[in-house]
């Protein structure tokens, strides 16, 4: 699943002139990031042109905590590539002013000429990043208040019970302008939320079946994560 995405994604950027890459930190994307760091460390691709977007993160915490988005992605793909803080653009979830880290990421997107490609994760109330279940189609980058289930979640990130109430996220419509958008889902246990947003209604109450209204959506899933589907 995540070489299958990987080399999509890769064609993609390849063809493009500096193109902007949104990341999602959990379980699912991890895999594709490996190979990112694999392939770039032996020659097999080349880098040095992709900007890259955080998707979401955490009220409250930033790269210097542990659990937070950043963090995550920091391990896992910043600083094995060396990326340089010029090309990652990322909220930071503990500014004193959130509303400005919204408007600085919208600025930063638009002076890209748009995400090239949007790499999303898939939450058990079938949010994506954190647009939780019946947040409008029209939102850009916002913050909200986190579904019980998200914080519940949430928790496995973090080494002792930690007190998540807010997101700030790239909104519905922020994702739905991406040219290009890659949702990865694995486990078992998304088996079930995976069938309502492929074959249910498309509806706000579960924001990822919105995406299949984009016109270059993606869909990769292992096949445990597929199991429940028609």
């Amino acid at each position: 699943m995540s070489e299958k995405a990987y080399e999509d994604i890769v064609a993609i950027m390849q063809a493009a002139s500096k193109p902007l890459i949104c990341v999602a930190s959990g379980d699912s994307p991890s895999g594709i990031y490996k190979n990112i760091v694999k392939g770039v460390g032996s020659n097999k691709i080349n880098i040095d042109s992709w900007c890259f977007l955080g998707l979401d993160e955490w009220v409250g915490l930033n790269g210097d905590d542990e659990g937070s988005c950043r963090y995550h992605l920091n391990r896992e793909l910043f600083n094995p590539l060396a990326i340089p803080a010029n090309r990652i653009c990322f909220f930071d979830g503990a500014a004193s002013d959130l509303e400005d880290e919204c408007k600085i990421t919208e600025a930063h997107i638009k002076e890209h000429n748009g995400i090239e490609i949007a790499i999303l994760g898939l939450g058990m109330n079938g949010h994506i990043g954190m647009n939780e279940p019946n947040t409008s189609i029209q939102t850009r980058s916002h913050i909200i208040n986190l579904d019980p289930l998200t914080v519940e979640v949430g928790q496995k990130y973090f080494k002792k019970p930690q007190p998540l109430d807010k997101g700030i996220t790239l909104g519905i419509d922020t994702l739905m302008d991406a040219k290009h958008i890659v949702l990865v889902v694995s486990g078992a246990k998304k088996a079930g939320i995976v069938k309502e947003v492929m074959e249910g209604p498309i509806s706000e109450a579960v924001p990822a079946s919105l995406l299949r209204n984009h016109p270059n959506c993606s869909i990769y899933l292992d096949e445990v994560a597929a199991a429940a589907l028609k």
